[in-house]
């Protein structure tokens, strides 16, 4: 064994200076790294690998003088064998410190989205269930689940948050318009029929986010952008133009979703208008006004009476 670890040592340090020249001619050649240069050939090939065979050297005379030719073969092939070994580790290492880093920042921007979702929503806003629709639901509030459902499977749950909103707006329009009308007469007829219109619209508005949202659910923006500010000079032009093209479907669509949200906000302001009105309709004189005067009528009376009661 030390007779074979005394030629290796021989065969590697004799294999230095041909890999030094070779470097120098072409780092990539004698260095594994990913960007190597000169100084890293020297000192790997002037420092490095000679002091490993002078202690594999100094190591094996404790079994005195005598390399073996295997080792000898070993030593002269062991850079030859150990580059592309090397080469290979870092790769793979660098792979799993890529993977953990993405993995990293989708947990991030997922807490940020979240949070940015529990800040914008709104307070008394009830959370639609498209697995357990509410209980005696029509077919507006089936049609809502449905389509938040849809932005769910895309995950765009910053999306579906509007659904939830139109949710409760329906559900406290449709209250108003009941205690305000009596279902049989036309103008409650008219009123909901027209709220369903809105509502049905806003429906189909998030069936089209859903569609848009499909479509480039395989790409990742910040992956994109991060290649292109931290590898855009040693990308080719070729694929430069692929990730600015990526980058650009992106951004259209979220143009296009952002437009569709806006739609959707101008019909919930609408419907917020006629709760409002709704809310001012005066359908007959209320019953505790009534009493309440009739009771300030008599409280009257016993006041200017109340003396006789002393006498």
């Amino acid at each position: 064994m030390l007779g074979f670890l005394q030629g290796f040592a021989y065969g590697l340090f004799v294999t230095c200076l041909p890999w030094c020249l070779v470097g120098l001619a072409n780092p990539r050649l004698a260095v594994p790294t990913e960007n190597p240069n000169r100084f890293q050939v020297l000192f790997r090939y002037c420092l490095l690998v000679p002091f490993i065979s002078m202690v594999l050297w100094l190591t094996s005379l404790w079994g005195g003088f005598g390399p073996s030719l295997g080792g000898w073969l070993a030593g002269l092939v062991a850079v030859g064998v150990a580059l592309p070994v090397e080469r290979g580790w870092r790769r793979w290492r660098a792979r799993r410190q890529q993977r953990r880093l993405q993995e990293r920042l989708a947990a991030e921007a997922e807490r940020r989205r979240a949070e940015r979702e529990r800040t914008a929503r709104e307070s008394g806003v009830a959370e639609l269930d498209p697995a357990q629709p509410p209980v005696g639901a029509d077919e507006l509030v089936l049609s809502l689940c449905r389509a938040k459902q849809q932005l769910l499977e895309v995950k765009r749950v910053d999306l579906a948050g509007q659904v939830d909103r139109f949710y409760t707006r329906y559900t406290h329009v449709m209250e108003l318009l009941s205690a305000r009308f009596d279902r049989n007469e036309l103008a409650f007829e008219r009123s909901r029929g027209l709220i369903t219109e809105v509502c049905l619209g806003a429906v189909d508005t998030f069936s089209s986010m859903a569609a848009q949202s499909r479509g480039v659910i395989g790409l990742d923006g910040d992956y994109v952008r991060r290649r292109l500010e931290q590898e855009g000079n040693r990308l080719s032009v070729e694929e430069r133009i692929a990730l600015k093209r990526r980058l650009e479907l992106i951004e259209e669509t979220e143009r296009r979703l952002r437009r569709l949200v806006a739609r959707n906000e101008s019909a919930l302001t609408l419907l917020d208008d006629t709760a409002v009105a709704l809310a001012r309709v005066e359908t007959g004189r209320p019953q505790a006004a009534l009493a309440t005067d009739r009771a300030l009528e008599e409280l009257r009376r016993f006041i200017d009476g109340a003396e006789r009661y002393s006498r």
